[in-house]
């Protein structure tokens, strides 16, 4: 493997360096471009509002201790019941309440769980607001969110204002204001609200941050990921998304919705809001044409659908400048034919990974100097071998047989319930999830002025300077079952 730079970020973190602007290497604040210095476009404003009195940062703030973590979960469609038995096969963790505003899927997630041997959950269902009566009982830590998006904010918050931590599938929320919300009222409740990313858990998203941050690509200077996904299919289905949410969203926002599996693992491994932030963002589309152009060969004249009209581009791209100099492509893409892609790059001055791309069993390729030469790409196999994060070498298995998407579902999971049993910092915390969903408004915003730049809210407020640990944890273990 090639030599290090002569200071890693895990030298960093592990000896007795101080942290703060003069280790990340950047000063107190970051300053904007002027308006036509070297040609530059002075980005639109957003609104940093003020902390509020009584308030104070949730960074670094550890979980208490819980001998058993008790979930509750609001949301049973497709990914929420796929994701209970997970929550339930944790050691440590038990689901102890299922909500669901059609009441009979509470009832299915309850049935099942039972059937496993596993405790019954209460059910809560039937009404618009029983997830408010859930999230007040006593016996729930953890509020796991799995509704359509535009319920994310509200539920989310009530979870944060009954008392609990709250773990919420994509996005948070979809407004700039209600990411704002949501940090501030997790600042007041001094409960943690993290975003259920479970792609930031994936084994090759993990071995890039693990190579990152040893140094093997020398001074990482641009990402690529995004989320680009064939879901026509399922978009028009008249059970999938229930009562067609998800495709109702193309008709009535610019967005892009989804950038999250893709930007969240290259922003960990360039230590956004550790050390570097976001600081503007651009956003292009192409002509939303996927939908209609599949609704016209595919849908019959009698489906709802054919009173629609689609506004959202089929290939959304946001591109984001950092504090450091970074570049971060993101993109979006669910309407187009083609095979699933999260993207998933990372390159420096010594070298590139690359997702999604090799012949090898990972599916990545690698080069990097001096080990390769002569412009020829090679597996990642054994650069994964070296660089497998701990929570694979540790749960593989386990992970392998209880959870989707190649295991990266209970890779998230049981990481979660041990933080929260062992009394760690989260690896995600409700900056990381704001700062990941910004791009869902940000890119309305851009859109809206013909792609001008648009200004990143700096959630942490001026903290985003420290170097500290995230998903680059170091290897702890789950505390024994009593």
């Amino acid at each position: 493997m090639p030599g290090l730079p002569a200071v890693s970020r895990r030298l960093l973190l592990g000896g007795a360096l101080a942290t703060g602007a003069a280790a990340a290497g950047v000063g107190a604040a970051y300053a904007a471009p002027a308006a036509g210095a070297a040609g530059a476009e002075a980005p639109l404003p957003v609104r940093t509002p003020p902390r509020r009195r009584g308030q104070r940062s949730m960074i670094d703030v550890p979980f208490d201790v819980h001998r058993t973590v008790r979930v509750g979960m609001i949301g049973l469609g497709n990914r929420g019941s796929g994701m209970a038995e997970g929550w339930a096969a944790v050691p440590g963790c038990r689901v102890t309440a299922v909500c669901d505003i059609r009441a009979g899927r509470a009832t299915s997630v309850a049935n099942r769980l039972a059937a496993l041997g596993k405790p019954r959950p209460a059910e809560y269902g039937g009404s618009a607001d029983a997830y408010a009566r859930m999230v007040k009982r006593d016996d729930i830590d953890l509020v796991y969110i799995a509704t359509p998006w535009e319920f994310h904010h509200r539920q989310g918050k009530a979870a944060l204002e009954a008392g609990k931590h709250a773990i919420v599938e994509l996005p948070v929320a979809t407004e700039l204001d209600e990411l704002w919300d949501l940090v501030d009222t997790s600042e007041r409740t001094r409960r943690h609200l993290m975003l259920s990313e479970n792609c930031s858990y994936g084994r090759n998203e993990l071995a890039m941050l693990k190579m990152a941050h040893d140094g093997l690509f020398g001074d990482v200077t641009n990402g690529h990921g995004g989320y680009l996904h064939d879901l026509r299919e399922l978009l028009f289905s008249d059970t999938y998304y229930t009562d067609s949410w998800r495709r109702l969203w193309h008709t009535r926002s610019t967005a892009s919705f989804y950038p999250m599996h893709g930007l969240a693992p290259v922003a960990a491994a360039m230590d956004i809001n550790r050390g570097d932030r976001m600081t503007v963002l651009r956003a292009t589309a192409t002509e939303p044409k996927g939908l209609a152009d599949y609704r016209e060969r595919f849908v019959d004249r009698s489906h709802p659908s054919w009173k629609e009209t689609y506004v959202n581009g089929d290939l959304v791209t946001c591109l984001i400048d950092t504090a450091m100099g970074r570049v971060i492509r993101a993109e979006h893409d669910v309407s187009s034919p083609r095979p699933y892609s999260r993207i998933n790059s990372l390159a420096g001055s010594r070298g590139i990974f690359e997702d999604y791309a090799g012949t090898s069993a990972t599916g990545g390729r690698i080069y990097v100097e001096p080990d390769h030469s002569g412009h020829s790409w090679r597996d990642f196999d054994s650069y994964r071998k070296e660089f497998d994060h701990w929570l694979w070498k540790k749960i593989g298995d386990d992970a392998a047989n209880n959870g989707g998407h190649g295991g990266m579902d209970y890779v998230l999971q049981w990481r979660t319930v041990q933080l929260m049993r062992a009394g760690l910092v989260p690896d995600i915390d409700v900056y990381d999830s704001a700062a990941w969903c910004a791009p869902v408004p940000l890119s309305v915003k851009s859109l809206a002025s013909g792609g001008r730049p648009v200004a990143y809210p700096d959630f942490t407020r001026g903290s985003w300077v420290n170097l500290r640990m995230g998903l680059d944890s170091r290897e702890s273990a789950m505390p024994p079952v009593a």
